[in-house]
């Protein structure tokens, strides 16, 4: 079943706190998409989420104290992000791609860099993506195949993790392995 994404939030962007908390939530031990949109919905903020989360995880029979994100990894990456000229957008902010909203299970925050009118484009679009630790072989194959499908007009999508994920980028923005 696919859930519905909450609506765009009308010409507001996240103020630097809430990209922290939001990097710092999803970045916490046991918190993927799902349930990081579980959390907003019920504590209507990142910040709030984090407070909770320690008796959650009590609450919830863990034998230990869960791993929440520390701030300054959080602050490192934002600062990384901007350094290489990329941003941070949410799930139901208007910079967030239209079509990845609907997806089953739509990332939560995603880390962009360029312009957003690629997303406004109607090009057939086809997601690659692997093992992080792959052979030489497979990053060549994939990077063959990005490139392929990017000459062909096709709009590749892959996670940025390393490995297969990074050839397919690599190759798909035309840069040089």
């Amino acid at each position: 079943m696919v859930e519905t994404p909450p609506a765009p939030a009308r010409g507001r962007i996240l103020s630097n706190r809430q990209k922290l908390a939001g990097l710092r939530l999803i970045r916490s031990e046991n918190v993927g998409p799902a349930t990081f949109r579980t959390l907003l919905n019920h504590y209507g903020s990142a910040e709030a989420a984090l407070d909770a989360l320690p008796a959650l995880s009590r609450g919830g029979g863990a034998k230990r104290a869960i791993r929440i994100a520390p701030k300054h990894e959080a602050v490192e990456k934002l600062h990384r992000l901007n350094d290489l000229g990329a941003r941070l957008v949410a799930l139901g902010k208007p910079n967030y791609p239209p079509l990845l909203r609907h997806v089953d299970g739509p990332p939560p925050l995603l880390a962009m860099k360029g312009g957003t009118g690629i997303f406004e484009e109607r090009r057939p679009a086809v997601s690659i993506f692997g093992a992080r630790n792959c052979s030489l072989a497979g990053r060549k194959i994939a990077g063959q195949i990005a490139g392929d499908l990017t000459d062909a007009g096709f709009l590749v999508v892959s996670g940025l993790a390393r490995g297969i994920d990074t050839a397919t980028h690599t190759a798909a923005s035309g840069a040089a392995p």
